[in-house]
């Protein structure tokens, strides 16, 4: 992985102790966290003590790794959500034959969508998804085929699933009338056609 630049960025307020502090609560040595990013512990060292400012995209870089934002590794205070979502707002949005509406708030580390898998074969249902973070869903109608690494399982109604997305993982429908799921998936900067799909999240066909 090529490391980010990290000249200081005009007027960036000091972030150095919010990111020990995430590095701390998200478990992970001072090594395990420069891997994930690209750089040397010695240079993470350096930003977590302040003597280096990161630049914005290693801001961002940071802040996806730790799971959280930008602005809450700045600082800034969040603005006020509202913790509702009516269903009149969950408009279908559609990505590769899959419909999907968003049944949570926009701009959390965690996203809630409802999903329709449609009775198809070749297109999503092929691709294996391969990406950080991760993926919790509920089978609410038809039957679902979820492949996990060297495994296949068929999730019924009721049925459910929680893993880690680095876990290459396939979803197709597996009954006549499609399939219909609550996912929950926490990658984040991620919009509801981008789930899973590729854009930002690595994809490869086949399972290894």
């Amino acid at each position: 992985m090529t490391p980010l630049p990290d000249e200081p960025a005009a007027d960036l307020p000091t972030v150095a102790p919010r990111l020990r502090d995430l590095r701390t609560r998200s478990g992970l040595t001072l090594e395990a966290a420069a891997a994930r990013v690209g750089l040397s512990p010695a240079h993470l060292s350096r930003l977590e003590t302040g003597r280096r400012t990161p630049s914005l995209p290693m801001l961002l870089t940071l802040a996806r790794t730790y799971g959280t934002t930008v602005s809450d590794l700045l600082g800034e205070a969040a603005p006020e959500r509202d913790p509702i979502v009516r269903a009149s707002h969950m408009e279908p949005q559609l990505a590769g034959g899959w419909t999907y509406w968003r049944a949570g708030g926009s701009g959390r580390a965690m996203q809630a969508l409802r999903l329709h898998v449609p009775p198809e074969a070749g297109g999503q249902a092929e691709l294996v998804r391969v990406h950080p973070g991760e993926e919790w869903l509920y089978v609410t109608g038809g039957r679902l085929r979820l492949t996990l690494g060297g495994s296949t399982h068929l999730l019924d109604p009721g049925d459910a699933a929680h893993f880690d997305s680095l876990t290459p993982h396939r979803i197709a429908a597996a009954s006549r009338g499609g399939a219909d799921l609550l996912f929950m998936h926490t990658l984040l900067q991620s919009g509801a056609t981008e789930l899973c799909l590729g854009g930002a999240a690595p994809t490869r066909r086949g399972m290894p």
